[in-house]
């Protein structure tokens, strides 16, 4: 009892030499809360207009000159902020700054579980110094934090996400085009065809009646911005195929590896190289729980169970690789993660198959992890120069 108390003490004593400091930031009001363990009792709280970086740096200031006035040494701050839509900025900032600087995902964060628990910004900022004062104690499990991908990193993936946000906006010009004209008893047209234009002059509805003006020119309209979609997604497509390009010309190019595999081209290599292999991780486990494709766990007692897929990690890399599967049962008849897929599913139905394509997409996604980083090809998979 008597080491386990002088551990306990040496513990609290590395947590009160440093001074800790949550940002809890909006669009219109950052809210700082501080608390310096050496000597204080109760955590401090202060308003600053949102954006204003210089004035924040300012108040860290301030908190390291008023602690080093009662404890006669240059305590050092730390800093923890949320995930949200100010990304990173503020924290290379202070990183460059020379402050510890944290990104916690807010999910990770426990809460209490009542019905009706109280969150205001106070809480939540008084939420986060605990959090972070039981980070740096080293408690297993008290959160975690975002890893800060590098300006490089950042950049190249807008390539591929705006490229999915410009296809889910194509697909809704169609539908919209489609339904349009399925209201007139039109079907048969397809607005994706370069003879669109010329098409719509010829339409007739389903009562033999030419288009109505007004529904016409709405149309026109659609098919502008529909256009405009699909020029924008040429040039992003391009600018793509000019980064993989020059990213092909490294010795042991991720994207080379992985468009080397059937199955995978292009669009499928950059998603997964700018949203999953460029990252470091330590197992297997890390991956799959990154791209939320890892069960979830239930027990309690005898009750011994998984949940299904968390979902909690990266939806784009999920959704790629569970489209990937599909295409891999299909390229890949003879590969062992095929065959893997048959033997379980050969006794179920059409919903257990998907459940089963989850799975797949689990292993898939390891499996292409170890191809990249060690170089250990997927067992059975055809290559494109074999």
């Amino acid at each position: 009892m008597k080491v386990m108390s002088q551990q306990a003490a040496e513990t609290r004593m590395d947590v009160a030499k440093a001074i800790y400091v949550s940002v809890e930031l909006s669009q219109s009001t950052w809210l700082v809360t501080s608390f310096v363990p050496a000597i204080d009792t109760k955590m401090a709280r202060k308003g600053l207009p949102a954006g204003q970086i210089g004035r924040l740096l300012s108040l860290l200031n301030e908190l390291r000159a008023r602690a080093h006035r009662k404890t006669d040494s240059w305590l050092p701050v730390i800093v923890i902020q949320e995930a949200g839509l100010d990304g990173f900025w503020v924290h290379r900032v202070l990183a460059d700054e020379g402050v510890e600087s944290h990104v916690v995902d807010a999910t990770s964060i426990a809460v209490p579980r009542k019905a009706r628990r109280a969150k205001t910004d106070p809480i939540d900022g008084e939420t986060l110094v605990r959090a972070l004062m039981s980070f740096k104690r080293g408690e297993p499990r008290t959160c975690a934090m975002v890893r800060i991908p590098s300006h490089d990193e950042e950049d190249r993936r807008r390539l591929v996400r705006e490229r999915k946000a410009l296809v889910v906006e194509r697909l809704t010009h169609v539908n919209r085009i489609e339904g349009l004209l399925f209201a007139q008893g039109i079907s048969g047209y397809r607005p994706l065809n370069r003879d669109r234009r010329s098409r719509l002059e010829e339409l007739r509805t389903g009562d033999g009646r030419p288009l109505a003006p007004f529904l016409k020119a709405q149309i026109s309209r659609e098919l502008d911005r529909l256009e405009l979609v699909i020029e924008q997604i040429k040039v992003i497509e391009a600018e793509r195929d000019k980064l993989l390009a020059s990213e092909r010309k490294e010795a042991n190019s991720a994207i080379s590896m992985l468009e080397n595999v059937r199955c995978i081209g292009p669009e499928f290599a950059s998603l997964l190289w700018t949203e999953g292999v460029y990252r470091h991780f330590d197992n297997r486990r890390q991956i799959a729980a990154y791209a939320g494709l890892a069960p979830t766990p239930w027990q309690s007692g005898s009750v011994d169970r998984d949940q299904g897929v968390s979902k909690a990690g990266n939806p784009r890399l999920r959704t790629t690789m569970i489209q990937l599967a599909w295409l891999w049962l299909r390229h890949q008849p003879d590969s062992a993660l095929t065959r893997w897929f048959r033997q379980r599913a050969a006794s179920s139905g059409s919903a257990q198959r998907k459940k089963i394509v989850v799975a797949l997409a689990r292993k898939l996604l390891v499996a292409s992890w170890k191809y990249v980083t060690v170089g250990v090809v997927i067992d059975g998979a055809k290559l494109k120069n074999a």
